[in-house]
């Protein structure tokens, strides 16, 4: 399995194992596994129970390919959509525990999803997928031709993490939070700005996480109560996650 470096746009680098070949064409079987149960009920309740197939029977050749699409039209964009409603994962992946990221740091978007839904048409048509597999066997990052053009790869969620890698914060029962604004920030907000600090920290750059106290400052509205930097940006976190734990 390999590594997977993502710079974010802090210049923040955080290592990722990028999924196998095994655990993506897993999360593609169980995912078709699911389009095929589709099919299937649609087909008995629409075309038999209902009797749709005697409605075919009597319209025209181009009636009959609409509501064929019609029916079966989840099933084309199954793969796009739920990625796009579950930033990154459709059930397969889920399941799998693997997720689609930008190897650029950013979120991917619906934008990223409907590339590798294009090609994924094309590459599961040439050569009966033969194409993307290639193409993931032989890219570093297990990169399909889809991937390679949306600038996305597949990680896989099953690293052994500490609370340390995470956004969340030890906190106590009895403790009092100080800036209520941190809920303008986001998840992936609070993981780059942990991710930040705690490398600047390390290496004693003062100028960084300076930098970063007034960044979380311009953007929230909050403003430093302590004077520190560091006891802020540790106030901001242990916040963010006493108001976002119950959520």
């Amino acid at each position: 399995m390999s590594e997977l470096s993502i710079q974010t746009t802090q210049n923040v680098v955080i290592n990722f194992k990028a999924a196998s070949v095994g655990e993506r064409m897993l999360a593609s079987l169980l995912d078709l596994l699911i389009k095929v149960a589709y099919i299937i009920v649609v087909a008995y309740v629409f075309f038999n129970l209902l009797g749709i197939s005697n409605i075919l029977n009597r319209v025209d050749m181009w009636s009959r390919i609409s509501i064929i699409i019609l029916f079966f039209f989840p099933v084309m964009i199954y793969s796009v959509t739920l990625e796009s409603i579950f930033e990154g994962q459709t059930i397969g992946k889920k399941l799998i525990k693997i997720k689609v990221v930008k190897i650029d740091g950013y979120q991917a978007g619906f934008g990223d999803y409907l590339i590798r839904w294009l090609f994924r048409i094309v590459e599961n048509n040439m050569l009966g997928g033969l194409i993307g597999l290639v193409a993931m066997l032989v890219s570093s990052k297990t990169q399909r031709m889809g991937d390679m053009a949306a600038g996305t790869a597949i990680i896989t969620l099953k690293n052994n993490i500490s609370i340390d890698h995470t956004i969340l914060e030890e906190i106590g029962d009895a403790y009092v939070p100080i800036y209520p604004l941190v809920i303008k920030l986001s998840d992936n907000d609070m993981r780059i700005i942990k991710d930040t600090f705690q490398i600047a920290e390390k290496k004693g750059d003062d100028e960084t996480i300076e930098k970063l106290s007034k960044k979380i400052e311009s953007v929230t509205g909050i403003k430093n109560q302590s004077g520190n930097e560091i006891d802020f940006i540790k106030t901001v976190l242990k916040d963010y996650n006493f108001y976002t734990r119950n959520m």
